[in-house]
């Protein structure tokens, strides 16, 4: 299977709703500023990045598609990336409830224009690991049918995981933006599971992949320069 248009564009729209339903059926209302940057900034790169995939890397594309439906995802991700996703989607409905419907948190605005700004940021990074890497599965798994190799360059000269470096930006900065300090403790916690994932990914790719371990020992960080 290779991903086209129509399909990348139902899978858009699909997260689209479901992510906008989320967030205004627990707000209570769709006079919320803060969702609604949230949803144009977020899928306005979504769809910027799909364009640019398609035309540069359709197969990253593909398996970004399809990688977490292949038979070879070790079991244990594959009950990871299930709880991981609804606790994603409850982050998504508890944060509009807290700060929209309820006002539980009382976050300056200033403040969210700071979450808006980190939220850009973590944009180009993501950009930067897909553009290096061919190989970014949503699932953790060996792509042996696509000569799955080593990457050392970009943003994978500095740690292991850039990809889960980024999305902690990305949770920190959304939270903030959309004005939930539960939010923001929330994503704290979802940063505790993707470094469970990043050792676990590691577990598997020093056993299956091939010059992992030296590129391990040449890049000493997972998520943190000089931290961790």
């Amino acid at each position: 299977m290779t991903a086209n248009l129509r399909q990348v564009t139902v899978q858009i729209v699909g997260m689209f709703v479901v992510i906008g339903l989320a967030l205004f059926l627990a707000a209570g209302t769709v006079a919320w500023l803060g969702g609604w940057a949230f949803l144009v900034l977020f899928f306005g790169f979504t769809v910027a990045l799909t364009r640019w995939l398609l035309r540069h890397n359709p197969g990253l594309l593909t398996e970004r598609m399809t990688g977490i439906s292949n038979a070879d995802q070790k079991n244990w991700d594959k009950v990871f990336y299930v709880v991981a996703n609804l606790y994603f989607l409850a982050w998504l409905v508890v944060m509009p409830l807290d700060a929209a419907r309820f006002h539980w948190s009382h976050m300056p605005a200033w403040l969210q224009v700071v979450g808006a700004v980190l939220l850009l940021c973590s944009f180009p990074l993501f950009f930067l690991t897909f553009r290096e890497n061919a190989f970014l599965s949503p699932a953790v798994r060996v792509q042996t049918e696509r000569e799955h190799m080593v990457v050392s360059t970009g943003p994978y000269h500095y740690v292991r995981h850039p990809m889960y470096a980024t999305a902690i930006i990305f949770l920190v900065g959304t939270a903030i933006l959309l004005g939930s300090w539960i939010g923001v403790f929330m994503g704290l916690i979802l940063v505790v599971g993707i470094a469970f994932r990043a050792v676990q990914e590691e577990h598997t790719l020093r056993a299956e992949l091939a010059g992992y371990d030296e590129y391990m020992a040449q890049v000493k960080y997972r998520l943190i320069p000089y931290v961790w």
